[in-house]
């Protein structure tokens, strides 16, 4: 599940209301606040306001900031004070540990509700021992030093300063801020406590102290503020300024998450999803993130539809994963944003729609999400969603790729390599790209790497540097790359010919059906080349390829029916797969074919078609069928008979070493058919017949 780091979020009054009638700034009453010219700090929506505000209260407490002298103080002195064992409030005579204590500037202690109330019911303000005027009340003291701090809040927000590096100013109002809060802290002053913790957790015009934070977080904890709850429970489960417990993490969490605290709802939700410091329950982190959730709590939001979607704790609802992203997507999540797009995408839990894919994609794109980008690109260059456009596909493919996107990688090198495809093609940088994503072990880049090396695209053949990426791709499973490392192997290219190697190799892409190394696993059996020799295991596998359309394999399966090789023998059979194979055109395929036609075994005999499947394979260069044209052609089986032609294709053949073809060859330069008569000739391609032993019959 994800987590997140959240700013704390200061207590304080409005400090963008009036601070005489408290009207709001934008409102219908007050459209603009001005500040108090001497101190900066209380707001007004008019003069009269001000001057009222002056002369209520306001003149007792407004200082210049000329002449704001913040004292130090140590709040631990006084802390020891108000906890001493065995002392009682004289006030309600009870301990004064049983409740938030305040010390007095006259170092008497009494707890702080006992003072506020001697404030609240109007009774003399003075120390009830000693008399000594009591000093302002722990509200006026907080707003005022709230108020300090906002100035500077405010400072840092617009980016005028910052925390690390206040001007002298600044910091100033910052220590009067503190100084004010220890003060109105010390008589029980819940958010001053709790906005103590939060300056010394972040670090805000203060020397960073998670323990200190802790302390005053803990001081409020204990009487129900969830805010500090939430806080400190989440300090304990990162082991931040106390000692690492879940189990308090949880009991605090708890606390907060009970009255209804979002953040510490979801982070409750954390603990429940991995069993810390609670049982593991995937329902109760369900049952707390969408408690959250349904605050707006984005990240709960976020988490909540990944519980939907695999069915954690819930049951698994791609309706439901996609309406509590689509509520953390309208909040600018990233991630929901991207996953959002997705079931867009593939019509998961919404109607399917490429416009809105590409719409919460370029949403997430915008914001820099890597996979977001890739998935952009990929729809403005299949035109899904948006216009096509080529040169788009690449300005997204290239970003995500700058960020370590494999898959954007892989695909600028693909668009590298073809013209008008979003950039000039450039080879070397396709190879570049394809590297980086290889390195990262994408897998269709090790293979594409291994054809660019064996091919020599990109300026660079290397049998040794294809064999290299063939085997990290074919190491990963990947069917083709295991095909072309049995190519390799039994080919002897960039590593030692070794027949056992290629037939491994070619098996373990066979299995996962890839046609191509079914079909020479097969050839392997028949030949016996690596593997026990095996007609049997021979058919087994070549039927495989050839029922995946495999031309090579439908040829010499039809073959091993003709022969009887491994199967039984079937011209029926024969003639079909013998018939597939030569329809994609596999020249001995058609050669034999023919064959069969001329002969009527397995079909209907026909010299008309036997002659259209040998001119077939002829066209194409096979010498058997060269040799079989020119028969027909000289006795006139299935055309008329033409010994010009015959002499012809007999010569065709005869120059490809056909021993037959140059029998007949001499025969018509002996005889004058078809061509000038020639016992020169004759003679020439006679010899060449008896040069390969071959013995007229």
């Amino acid at each position: 599940m994800a987590t997140e780091k959240k700013g704390k979020k200061i207590s304080t009054p409005n400090a963008q209301t009036c601070g005489n009638c408290a009207a709001l700034e934008e409102s219908d009453s007050a459209s603009k606040l001005s500040a108090c010219s001497r101190c900066g700090l209380v707001m007004y929506c008019s003069r009269d306001c001000q001057r009222a505000h002056w002369k209520a209260n306001h003149k007792q407490h407004c200082v210049a900031k000329a002449d704001r002298t913040p004292q130090n103080q140590n709040p631990s002195d006084t802390d020891t004070l108000a906890a001493t064992s065995g002392e009682k409030c004289a006030i309600c005579q009870d301990m004064l540990n049983s409740a938030p204590s305040y010390t007095l500037p006259c170092t008497h202690v009494f707890h702080g509700t006992c003072v506020t109330d001697l404030r609240k019911f109007g009774v003399e303000q003075a120390c009830p021992l000693c008399r000594v005027v009591l000093p302002p009340g722990p509200e006026k003291v907080f707003d005022e030093a709230t108020r300090r701090f906002m100035v500077v809040f405010r400072l840092v927000a617009r980016g005028y300063a910052s925390w690390s590096a206040l001007p002298a100013s600044a910091q100033t109002e910052i220590d009067a801020a503190i100084k004010g809060w220890e003060t109105a802290a010390e008589e029980g002053h819940v958010n001053a406590q709790y906005n103590l913790g939060v300056v010394y957790e972040e670090g805000n015009g203060v020397t960073k102290n998670t323990a200190k934070a802790a302390r005053w977080y803990e001081k409020v904890a204990e009487y129900g503020h969830p805010d500090s709850q939430c806080s400190l429970g989440v300090l304990y489960k990162n082991g931040d300024g106390v000692a690492q417990s879940d189990v308090e993490a949880a009991k605090w969490l708890q606390k907060a998450a009970s009255q209804g605290h979002a953040e510490a709802q979801f982070n409750l939700a954390l603990l429940f999803e991995d069993g810390r410091g609670v049982a593991q329950s995937s329902r109760e982190a369900a049952r707390w993130n969408k408690k959250a959730s349904e605050q707006g709590h984005v990240v709960a939001q976020w988490n909540l539809g990944l519980l939907y979607d695999k069915g954690r704790g819930v049951a698994q609802s791609d309706a439901e994963a996609a309406r509590w992203w689509r509520k953390a997507a309208d909040q600018e999540h990233v991630e929901a944003q991207c996953n959002l797009g997705i079931m867009f995408e593939e019509g998961r839990g919404v109607a399917q729609s490429d416009v809105e894919a590409t719409r919460y994609y370029k949403k997430a794109a915008k914001q820099g999400h890597a996979n977001a980008q890739c998935y952009l690109a990929s729809r403005y260059h299949g035109g899904l969603g948006v216009a096509q456009n080529f040169t788009e596909a690449m300005r997204w493919f290239r970003k995500a790729a700058e960020q370590g996107q494999v898959d954007a990688q892989f695909n600028v090198g693909v668009l590298l390599l073809h013209s008008g495809l979003g950039a000039a093609p450039n080879a070397m940088e396709a190879v570049r790209w394809w590297e980086k994503a290889a390195e990262q072990g994408h897998y269709e880049a090790q293979f594409t790497l291994g054809l660019n090396f064996e091919n020599g695209l990109g300026g660079v053949q290397s049998d040794v540097k294809a064999v290299h990426w063939y085997t990290k791709a074919a190491a990963q499973g990947l069917a083709k790359a295991q095909s072309k490392l049995g190519n390799m192997f039994g080919s002897g290219r960039g590593v030692a010919l070794n027949d056992e190697e290629a037939a491994q190799w070619y098996k373990k892409a066979a299995v996962q059906g890839f046609a191509e190394a079914q079909c020479n696993l097969g050839l392997h059996f028949v030949a016996g080349r690596g593997v026990a020799q095996s007609h049997q295991e021979a058919a087994r596998w070549l039927r495989k390829a050839a029922d995946q359309g495999v031309a090579e394999a439908q040829s010499y399966l039809g073959i091993m029916y003709w022969d009887g090789l491994g199967l039984k023998p079937n011209d029926v059979e024969a003639a079909k797969w013998l018939k597939k194979a030569a329809e994609q055109g596999h020249a001995r395929a058609q050669c034999n074919l023919g064959t069969f036609f001329g002969e009527g075994r397995g079909v209907a005999q026909s010299d008309e078609e036997a002659l259209r499947w040998y001119q077939r394979a002829a066209d194409q260069g096979h010498v058997s069928a060269q040799h079989n044209v020119g028969v027909a052609y000289e006795k006139g089986w299935g055309v008329a008979q033409n010994e010009v032609e015959a002499a012809r294709w007999f010569t065709l053949a005869a120059r490809q070493g056909h021993a037959e073809a140059q029998i007949h060859l001499g025969d018509l330069y002996s005889a004058g058919r078809g061509v000038t008569q020639s016992d020169v000739e004759a003679k020439r391609w006679r010899k060449k017949t008896a040069d390969q032993g071959f013995v007229r019959n």
